[in-house]
């Protein structure tokens, strides 16, 4: 009479089911933890580079659009000058956001 009650209810879970529940979910846990894992580890430093990287990209495209409007061409000591002051500009804007950010503006 047992065996027919826990049939006609599949909801209720006894002490016995626990141990069947629980290795599928130890083995979820340890697949989100090895992805996590691979994110951080792995892929994650090569995203940071690349990200890096095509900020340098526009960075470079930045100068010699704006410097190129002036006449100075890429390699130039006058073209160098330009870049640095951008630089400079880039450096004050960003130190703005910041203290904008932090409540000091």
């Amino acid at each position: 009479m047992t065996e027919a009650r826990r049939k006609a209810h599949p909801s209720q879970h006894t002490a016995n089911d626990l141990p069947r529940l629980a290795l599928p979910t130890a083995l979820l846990l340890a697949v989100v933890a090895a992805f996590g894992l691979h994110t951080a580890f792995v892929s994650g430093p090569a995203m940071r580079a690349a990200a890096e990287a095509e900020l340098v990209h526009i960075i470079a495209a930045e100068d010699r659009d704006v410097c190129g409007q002036f006449g100075l061409r890429p390699g130039t000591t006058a073209f160098e000058a330009c870049s640095r002051e951008l630089a400079t500009v880039r450096q004050n804007q960003s130190n703005r956001d910041h203290a904008a950010a932090a409540g000091i503006l």
